[in-house]
């Protein structure tokens, strides 16, 4: 037994890096999925979405780029199937310009799917610089920030854009967020606008949002990609997040089983010596 205790204490640790590495590969090569209850905050989220009327604007603000893209794209992809199958119209922006790109390519994807049409069904505004003042700033008129959409063509030549001036015409504000940008969307957005806001954020950056939605500020948290995995179940598609979710389960026993199996053959080793 002794001997046994020494050598997975002195485990090599490319049996480690081998077991994680086949623990992350064999699900998602698989796509295997595990069945995951939504949480109540993810449902709160959906039931709001799902009581908007049709042709209700929407807005999506991308601040988060690639380090953060396996936890928040597929929450943006959801709520663009979400938000399109129910004909609500989107229009996104961002404060991270390194993460609309994948704001752009998500936006096109999902709207090519459900046959929508640029500057009818959505927009896309792309960055400006400043976040305070930006947000400040739409609040009070659109075309104060965005005169022109990202490839420049004046909004005032969309057709959707012509119907949206301000916060008032916007009845959802989905904030997608990696750092603290979703602070500044309660802070001048809602306090100062009444702007309805859901974030989905990463999961290190969920328990900072976590008092907004306690406090009535915002509607609800969407968090990590077990945030995404809830909302995918509960439209009821198989996406990146839901796939996603059995080998960062998996990963976490393996690495949880590798911890306790050290700690078990460092202290009876020990004893032993003494």
């Amino acid at each position: 037994m002794i001997e046994l205790l020494k050598k997975l204490a002195g485990i090599d640790r490319r049996f480690i890096y081998a077991a994680v590495f086949l623990a992350t590969a064999i699900p998602i090569l698989t796509k295997a999925t595990m069945k995951v209850e939504p949480l109540p905050e993810v449902r709160k989220a959906y039931e709001y979405i799902e009581s908007l009327p049709e042709s209700s604007v929407v807005m999506v603000s991308i601040d988060y780029d690639a380090a953060s893209m396996p936890e928040l794209q597929p929450m943006l992809e959801a709520f663009l199937h979400h938000s399109f199958s129910k004909n609500l119209r989107v229009i996104m922006l961002g404060h991270w310009p390194l993460g609309l790109p994948l704001g752009q390519q998500a936006l096109e994807k999902v709207a090519g799917q459900y046959n929508k049409e640029y500057g009818v069904d959505y927009v896309f505004l792309g960055y400006r610089p400043g976040v305070a003042a930006v947000i400040i700033n739409l609040g009070k008129d659109f075309r104060t920030v965005f005169s022109s959409d990202y490839a420049y063509t004046p909004i005032d030549s969309l057709p959707l854009m012509r119907e949206v001036s301000n916060y008032k015409n916007v009845k959802l504000l989905l904030g997608l967020e990696a750092g603290a940008v979703g602070d500044a969307w309660v802070q001048y957005g809602y306090a100062r606008y009444n702007l309805p806001i859901i974030l989905g954020s990463t999961a290190v950056s969920t328990p900072d949002y976590y008092p907004y939605m306690q406090a009535n500020q915002v509607i609800s948290v969407i968090g990590g990609l077990r945030g995404a995995a809830d909302y995918e179940t509960l439209l009821g598609i198989t996406g990146e997040a839901s796939i996603g979710m059995l080998p960062q389960s998996v990963i976490h026993l393996v690495i949880i089983a590798f911890i306790i199996i050290g700690n078990i053959g460092f202290l009876v080793l020990r004893r032993a010596k003494k």
